[in-house]
């Protein structure tokens, strides 16, 4: 009896750990809100110094400079900025919670080739990392699949919302292919228990190419299978990629050396895909190619070491002014493990500071990273006719040290930035009387 006792207390203590903080999703918005004495960064390259924001029904309805007599509940957001809410245009988030716990983990199925499956199917809303990135100005984010050669699909979320369904902004916009490694990266744990790594590196390209090759056949086998007028069974796989034939999805390649980018660029030109690069560490090397090929880039956590042991150490910082220069279009990420994308816009701030203008910086996570997810038609900007996705901040939300995000709108609702962390900041400043 004593044992059960003991099991049910450790049970209570568990949830009470990792119970969900009272943070609700907001309702409608149900009055006309102005924000009025702004610095507005509109998200296209364009601040106004002193402007206002309407919006009403969860739509964007006046953007100007100067003052506004719009009525309905007001914002002073003299000395503030106004930002478009930032955009995370891939992560895991809702996937994964804890990255050392299996049971918190569902981000990969078993199998090569996995289109048909939806990552936006086992997003969790109660995540706890959700309410964090809110509280940095991140309002809307790509939720990827992993594992395999195509993982899935991935759909676009707003991060105010009771189950997946109300979350999903966009779904299924894009199919992921992670391209086989075309790159001899030595094994850092051979010889370890025995297990030495006989591989050469022209063992690994030929297997990469192979697989490739595998790829390629299952697309030309998609293709012929929509080229027949009636199916007499139904391919789950073929349908899911369908899009990518009709230009309704866009092909997100995941791959970092310009030898797999040459391959991405010829799955492009090969079945007429629209293909974006994700990770692409080199692509500042292929800029003009990418360029003429009209394929777009996101780039990986600026916050890291370059690929190659002989690059510049500076060159993750480097590599978004090579491809602003070459005219590319390309977005900024924050995939850290540790950070788990809360640092979006400091990685966005660190390519500023080598190259780039601040509101080039802002574009690679608002509007640059909308147009990459198709979204751009209703989001990305602070513009007439688009919803109310709207962060205002105390400082400069590229800059760590002056950042605060006092007020967040997702589709003209007002978000809560409660989170778990503020909680127990402010429960132990209590116990220690501090003020």
């Amino acid at each position: 009896m004593k044992k059960i006792f003991l099991f049910i207390n450790i049970l209570f203590v568990a949830i009470a750990a990792f119970s969900q903080e009272t943070v609700y999703p907001a309702k409608p918005q149900s009055e006309k809100i102005t924000i009025i004495n702004a610095t507005i960064h509109v998200g296209n390259g364009t601040v106004i110094s002193n402007g206002y924001v309407v919006f009403e029904n969860g739509k964007i309805t006046a953007v100007g400079e100067g003052s506004t007599n719009a009525g309905g509940k007001t914002i002073d957001a003299k000395g503030k900025h106004v930002y478009p809410g930032l955009i995370q245009s891939i992560s895991q988030l809702g996937l994964v919670e804890v990255n050392s716990v299996r049971a918190t983990i569902d981000h990969t199925e078993l199998g090569t080739y996995n289109p048909n499956i939806r990552s936006v199917v086992a997003y969790n809303t109660d995540s706890k990392v959700i309410n964090t990135l809110k509280s940095n100005g991140i309002l809307l984010v790509n939720i990827v699949p992993q594992g395999g050669i195509i993982s899935g699909s991935s759909s676009v979320v707003q991060l105010d919302a009771w189950n997946w369904e109300d979350a999903t902004y966009k779904a299924d916009g894009q199919i992921h292919l992670n391209m086989p490694s075309l790159f001899y990266r030595p094994n850092p744990f051979a010889g370890f228990r025995g297990q030495a790594d006989t591989r050469t590196p022209a063992d690994v390209v030929k297997e990469g190419l192979d697989k490739v090759e595998e790829t390629k056949a299952f697309f030309r086998e998609a293709k012929a299978y929509f080229k027949e007028t009636a199916h007499t069974k139904i391919n789950l796989k073929f349908e899911a990629v369908k899009g990518l034939f009709d230009k309704k999805q866009k092909l997100f390649v995941h791959c970092d050396v310009v030898r797999e980018m040459l391959v991405a660029i010829d799955f492009a030109k090969e079945f007429g895909f629209d293909v974006v690069l994700v990770g692409a560490s080199e692509s500042w090397q292929v800029a003009d190619l990418l360029k003429q090929n009209n394929i777009a880039v996101i780039l990986a956590e600026r916050h890291a070491l370059p690929t190659m042991a002989d690059d510049d150490v500076d060159l993750p910082y480097k590599s978004a002014n090579y491809l602003q220069n070459a005219g590319v279009l390309f977005a900024i990420t924050d995939e850290d493990g540790q950070t788990r994308g809360r640092n979006l816009s400091f990685n966005a701030g660190t390519a500023a500071a080598y190259g780039i203008t601040k509101e080039q910086a802002l574009s690679s996570i608002t509007l640059n990273a909308a147009k990459i997810l198709g979204i751009d038609n209703t989001t990305g900007s602070i513009e007439t006719g688009k919803d109310a996705n709207i962060v205002i901040s105390d400082g400069d939300i590229l800059d760590m040290k002056s950042s605060n995000v006092s007020y967040a709108f997702i589709q003209g609702r007002e978000v809560n930035l409660d989170n778990k962390q503020k909680q127990l900041y402010e429960r132990y400043k209590y116990k220690y009387g501090i003020k």
